[in-house]
């Protein structure tokens, strides 16, 4: 059968199966929905975790910016799994003590003021949104090539998808739909990367072929060869000042996201928050621990297969026509010899590569089986989907609990409850599909600067709130504020407006580290400069950092 065929079945048994799972799991009261009832196990939250966190990023343009960047990708990989650790250690298990249902709610509480909670809110669905965008490109790009659809039309069939099971079933249709979708896009990582590693270097083991075979040795020899810098030679697309601030945004920036702290809130207790967190490290590490191998690997094929080849040659490569006609692969005979050549000049460069093509045309490259390719492509897409659903009821449960439930109708019932967070899924799938459509950058370009607002608004507010009871409403709101507000102008400014990177340097996808010490700055100084907590907040965090008696009983709330 040919690739396409394979690619309709995969993907339509996996879309049969996401359906299935959030018909089974749905719900009706506002415990289901935003929190999946608590009772999810560990190990279940732990995939689901993972599925959530590695999203069209991770499995579609990580591999593709490290093939691209070689050493200095590197950034990606320190970054968000240096980030998860500082999640699951430092935040997730207080959080879950705290025993809310959203970011903005602990903002709300602990800080004691509806327009904290407000400028919570409005930060979350800025970070969502952000992040959404990357999801649905990576929805678009696979749709595009492997069925043989527009883009927009991709689009359009994975939010009707997310949307279903979002509505129907909230957070536990969302988890239990992510889990399957983990053990999809993870099978559909190793296949190819161990089949590539094995024809490459003899080695089944792709993380043991990287790092002791002599493919590296082989790639520095061809990119030194074509003009390139050696692939593993450091920061050369980047300084070092530049690489240590995206490193630093992207960690704290996980420990920010509002989506992934959300799957700490679904475990019955504190210790259940604990074992989740790792599992989901371990699940997450299978996938890192793989893609700088893959990337190698990748590398070296598309050079291999597309330099000093004729035009003639290249155009009798099936899978080159296809991605060709996505508009993500182009060739250019600049000089009329017949043969195209890849150097690091643009001006003669005569072959140009998206990167967030890398990982999805590697098996087409490598001449692996139809179905492995296929599979390739429904991952791809249980990678970008699982996090757009979580992307999703965040922007619901910012909008339809804290705004709606905690400031304007505290008396609604579960039933209205769950309807206007119904409703919010369906407007956020509408604005989620707009973005995906008009997509802002690179899917991991796109998903670093949602990491650079989480750093600079949310990290300081929940570290503070955790660690310093000293810390007020005060500097919390002008922390927030002044954090969000210097990132997201730097951001727009220097990707869309032609300013300079001022900075000494430092791009639009580190700047949120900046954004996040600026935050943390105004945030002490105005917290001491204005009067302390109720006595009531101090002590709630005094307890919330007290070891846990009675693993069952949440910690006294603020309400």
């Amino acid at each position: 059968m040919s690739v396409e065929i394979w690619t309709i079945l995969f993907v339509g048994i996996s879309f049969l199966l996401y359906i299935y799972i959030g018909w089974q799991s749905r719900v009706k009261d506002s415990k289901g929905f935003f929190v999946a009832g608590q009772g999810v196990p560990a190990l279940a939250n732990g995939a689901a975790t993972a599925a959530d966190w590695m999203s069209a990023a991770s499995f579609i343009s990580m591999a593709g910016l490290i093939s691209t960047l070689g050493y200095d990708g590197s950034i990606y990989l320190m970054g968000w799994t240096g980030g998860y650790v500082l999640l699951a250690l430092l935040l997730a298990p207080y959080l879950r003590k705290f025993g809310k249902y959203t970011v903005p709610d602990f903002v709300g509480d602990r800080y004691y003021s509806q327009f904290a909670r407000l400028v919570a809110v409005v930060a979350a669905i800025f970070v969502s949104l952000t992040y959404v965008a990357g999801q649905m490109r990576g929805v678009g790009i696979v749709f595009s090539r492997f069925l043989q659809v527009d883009i927009n039309t991709g689009v359009i069939i994975g939010m009707v998808i997310v949307g279903f099971f979002a509505v129907l079933g909230g957070m536990k249709g969302i988890t239990w739909t992510q889990v399957a979708q983990y053990c999809i896009l993870i099978i559909a990582y190793l296949i190819p990367a161990i089949a590539i590693s094995i024809y490459l270097t003899g080695n089944p083991i792709p993380q043991f072929a990287f790092t002791f075979s002599d493919i590296a040795d082989k790639l520095n020899d061809i990119q030194v060869s074509l003009g390139f810098q050696e692939y593993t030679e450091p920061f050369t697309n980047k300084s070092m000042l530049d690489v240590l601030f995206i490193t630093i945004a992207l960690m704290v920036g996980t420990a920010g996201l509002p989506h992934v702290i959300v799957r700490f809130y679904t475990v019955p207790n504190v210790r259940a928050a604990r074992y989740s967190a790792g599992w989901a490290l371990l699940l997450i590490a299978i996938l890192y621990t793989t893609a700088p191998a893959l990337s190698m690997f990748a590398r070296y094929n598309l050079i291999d297969s597309l330099h000093n080849k004729t035009v003639t040659e290249v155009q009798q490569l099936d899978w080159a026509k296809k991605w060709e006609s996505t508009g993500l692969l182009a060739f250019t005979d600049k000089n009329g010899d017949g043969k195209l050549q890849l150097t690091p000049d643009k001006a003669t460069n005569e072959i140009t590569i998206d990167n967030d093509i890398i990982v999805l045309s590697t098996p087409e490259v490598a001449k692996l089986a139809p179905w492995v390719i296929a599979l390739v492509a429904a991952g791809g897409l249980a990678a970008a989907l699982s996090t757009a659903s979580g992307l999703l009821l965040v922007i619901s449960s910012s909008i339809a609990h804290d705004v709606y439930y905690r400031m304007i109708n505290p008396h609604a019932s579960e039933s209205r409850r769950v309807f206007v967070g119904r409703i919010m899924v369906g407007f956020a799938v509408v604005v989620a599909g707009y973005f995906g459509v008009n997509p802002p950058g690179f899917v991991a370009q796109v998903v670093a600067f949602a990491f650079g607002l989480a750093a600079a608004s949310f990290f300081p507010a929940i570290f503070l709130g955790i660690f310093d009871k000293r810390t007020n409403k005060e500097g919390a709101i002008a922390g927030m504020l002044t954090g969000l507000i210097f990132t997201t102008v730097y951001i727009i400014g220097v990707k869309f407006a032609g300013m300079p990177t001022w900075f000494f340097g430092i791009s639009a996808e580190g700047i949120g580290t900046l954004g996040m010490i600026i935050n943390l700055i105004v945030t002490l100084i105005v917290s001491r400069l204005t009067p302390p907590p109720p006595p009531e907040i101090q002590a709630l965090v005094e307890n919330l950092r007290s070891p846990v008696v009675e693993e069952e009983a949440p910690a006294g709330v603020v309400h």
